[in-house]
């Protein structure tokens, strides 16, 4: 059984390292060795230095946290992981991060075979060298171990994925640094288009009408709201309405299924802030609060969520690789998911509480929320 494995995951494990050892890479080929210089905590960067053996020592390099959440995304879903595929050969200390990891308990190093298809015959070929997270059964610190997995293991490998967008943000978006703005838009129509892909018409907040998508006006899209105060479900709510006007995303399908604010790096208490006051202008309202916000704000956002005053809300976390996902899956099957309704997103967010807090408070079950539970 998998967990949820972040960078800050990686950074404790690395910290856990002797720092008076050096370390080899998992390339027998590569006779360098590796010096820890420092892991700041919670999710890095991680500091190294490298050198051949019997050389000297090159200059202090650092493992980003971006680089780090790539990689934890990757080992949380309990598959073999080929570093180098995962960040796409970028990253010149790839190699490091991954001799690092396999010296810490959890980590594993195998070799899965590989399906290899050449003019439609498949045979399979020798593995390349993977990295799998198992915390069930940890080995010795400071050691590598190799898992064996067994000649029915194989790895069939697809072309990767990328996330493509054609998105201008508003021009009277000038309160946003241009950068954050365009990524703002950016995660603002993914979550539309997903919300079409499940049959979900979304509001755009009013600051964002003129978001430019695929050369159009979001406006002119029929999946779009043009007028909160035309939703039913609003309409006994005109105090929520004034409020809902400036909420990033939410999406209706007769209900209100989901309320959405992105937060990119603008310090999440606004956005949980604007619900709690939509929630409080219509508290009768059955929906689901979510906190979208980049990969290496987890932390973030799990500690802003604590805060006693927006425990009411029970506000959830989606991460904006889980969101581009999403997104990349509907866009390759032409803007529809068939078979599957809102409840699917949950496979894709995280509750910000604790399992604690769970168990002493009638906080909603993820898996089957309340509002469905009932719903005609």
């Amino acid at each position: 059984m998998t967990r949820t494995y972040t960078a800050g995951d990686i950074c404790r494990a690395i910290a856990t390292l002797d720092r008076t050892q050096l370390y080899g890479y998992l390339n027998e080929r590569n006779h360098g060795e590796i010096e820890i210089v420092s892991v700041t905590l919670p999710e890095g960067p991680i500091a190294i230095r490298r050198r051949k053996i019997g050389g000297a020592w090159g200059a202090t390099e650092t493992m980003s946290t971006q680089m780090l959440w790539r990689i934890a995304n990757a080992l949380g879903s309990g598959m073999p992981v080929n570093v180098d595929r995962v960040l796409g050969g970028s990253y010149n200390t790839r190699s490091v991060l991954e001799a690092l990891l396999a010296y810490t308990p959890e980590i594993y190093t195998c070799l899965p075979g590989r399906l290899e298809n050449i003019g439609g015959n498949v045979s399979v070929k020798r593995g390349h060298k993977h990295i799998l997270f198992d915390p069930e059964h940890p080995h010795r610190l400071g050691e590598t171990a190799f898992r064996e997995l067994g000649a029915n293991c194989v790895i069939s490998e697809t072309p990767t994925s990328e996330t493509m967008y054609d998105v201008a943000p508003p021009s009277t978006r000038g309160d946003l640094p241009p950068d954050i703005a365009r990524r703002h838009s950016q995660i603002q129509v993914a979550l539309a288009e997903i919300g079409r892909a499940l049959s979900l018409r979304t509001w755009v907040a009013v600051e964002d009408h003129g978001i430019i998508h695929d050369g159009r006006n979001i406006l002119q899209y029929p999946f779009i709201v043009k007028r909160l105060e035309s939703e039913r479900t609003l309409s006994a709510f005109p105090e929520a309405v004034g409020v809902a006007k400036h909420i990033d995303c939410i999406q209706f399908n007769g209900g209100l299924p989901f309320v959405f604010e992105v937060e990119h790096t603008t310090g999440v208490t606004s956005g949980l802030t604007r619900m709690l006051h939509f929630h409080e202008e219509a508290p009768h309202i059955a929906t689901n609060f979510v906190v979208v916000a980049p990969d290496e704000d987890r932390s973030l956002v799990m500690e802003r969520s604590h805060h006693d005053q927006f425990r009411e809300i029970h506000p959830m976390y989606l991460p904006y690789s889980n969101v581009e996902e999403l997104y990349s899956f509907a866009r390759r099957r032409n803007g529809f998911i068939r078979g599957a309704d809102k409840r699917f997103l949950f496979n894709f967010m995280e509750p910000c509480f604790s399992p604690e807090d769970r168990a002493n408070e009638p906080y909603p079950d993820i898996s089957v929320p309340p509002m469905f539970a009932a719903e005609p």
